[in-house]
């Protein structure tokens, strides 16, 4: 896909890089986040699902970049919201991590939406986002959110700043 995507020549540019990258983080961190929850059995705090909002929403606009020329106007302008919306999610990834390591105190109650039974609220199963349920080399996966969020999203300014000069 990433030949397909890229093509030859000047669509090899670091713009054309960036519009890539800008679909396949978030949609990657998407994957694994769903395949950890319907896979791996990890249930999702409210602050799991707040981070992938802003990856919902990065993978239509850096679709949407392909309907243009690299390094256009509109490739760079969607490419660059979906820069800033990866940028948001990793923001909130550090805020969940600080409240799982006890850097600080986070935000949520517990919610239920909708008219539900006992039964109901007795069968969902109770996360905290103050608990870490998964982590690899000491880091949560909120941690490794942020990372590759904040990381993705100062590389695909970069290239878009080279493709510009």
């Amino acid at each position: 896909m990433a030949s397909a995507a890229l093509g030859t020549g000047a669509a090899r540019s670091p713009a054309a890089y960036a519009r890539l990258l800008a679909f396949l983080l978030p949609a990657a961190l998407l994957a694994g986040a769903l395949g950890s929850q319907y896979l791996g059995g990890l249930h999702p705090c409210e602050m799991c699902h707040w981070q992938r909002w802003p990856h919902y929403a990065a993978v239509p606009l850096a679709l949407g970049a392909f309907l243009f020329p690299a390094g256009s106007r509109g490739a760079t302008t969607l490419t660059l919201l979906a820069a800033l919306s990866i940028a948001v999610s990793g923001a909130i990834g550090v805020f969940h991590a600080g409240v799982e390591y006890g850097w600080w105190e986070g935000l949520t109650t517990c919610t239920a939406g909708g008219p539900m039974t006992l039964d109901d609220i007795m069968s969902v199963p109770l996360v905290r986002c103050d608990e870490v349920q998964w982590s690899l080399l000491g880091v949560s996966m909120a941690g490794w959110n942020a990372l590759f969020s904040l990381g993705g999203a100062a590389l695909i300014l970069f290239l878009l700043k080279r493709g510009r000069g």
